[in-house]
């Protein structure tokens, strides 16, 4: 069993990106029983290390569909993370478990997610699931996905709605039509709505 002393020492060599994390977080995740992953996720997030809590929520996010502990310490604890790097994988994480539950499955827990007080889970719940329409129910179903991010046109925080008019600009791709139709509908008066609008509307 690796210990949380030798994974930290092990990624505080990362940095830049991180791959060597997501290598360690699957290492981990096959060697140990998912009680002993979780415990380690546990003790990696109390680092001063950032690189330690990132493996630990990717290790959170691969326990996050079969646990409820798991989903919920993701949105209680590493959401109030001020490093940015582990708002990053907070996103991957949660993509995690929609993958694993099923994104159609996962709907309620979305719009949860979505409508949070916190900036940081908003905004991981439209940058994880990047591209929407790239993955499975809402590659079906791109209503769907447009309906769910164009609720944050107007977020109060500007990071929430960089990543959702990007999300929306994403989508325009393959269905511009479908963004069109979903921006003549949006009050411009607002500058926070034309601030989204500009950037979903990038490539239309």
């Amino acid at each position: 069993m690796q210990t949380a002393e030798s994974l930290i020492r092990r990624v505080r060599k990362t940095k830049h990106g991180f791959s060597d994390i997501l290598q360690a977080a699957q290492e981990v995740f096959a060697g140990h029983s998912r009680a002993q992953s979780a415990q380690l996720a546990k003790v990696l997030f109390a680092s001063d290390a950032p690189q330690a809590r990132m493996l630990a929520a990717f290790l959170l996010g691969m326990l996050s569909a079969k646990s409820k502990a798991s989903l919920q310490f993701l949105r209680r604890h590493v959401s109030r993370d001020e490093d940015w790097r582990v708002q990053e994988i907070l996103a991957k994480a949660f993509d995690q478990y929609c993958r694993e539950a099923g994104y159609e499955n996962s709907l309620l827990v979305i719009e949860d997610w979505l409508s949070d007080p916190n900036p940081n889970i908003r905004r991981a719940a439209s940058e994880g699931l990047r591209i929407w329409t790239g993955r499975p129910y809402f590659r079906e179903h791109p209503k769907v996905a447009i309906r769910l991010l164009s609720r944050l046109r107007a977020d109060e925080s500007e990071y929430v709605r960089k990543s959702a008019g990007n999300a929306l600009r994403d989508i325009s791709r393959k269905h511009g039509d479908l963004i069109r139709t979903e921006l003549r509908g949006w009050d411009v008066s607002d500058r926070k709505v034309r601030q989204t609008r500009k950037l979903a509307g990038r490539f239309l």
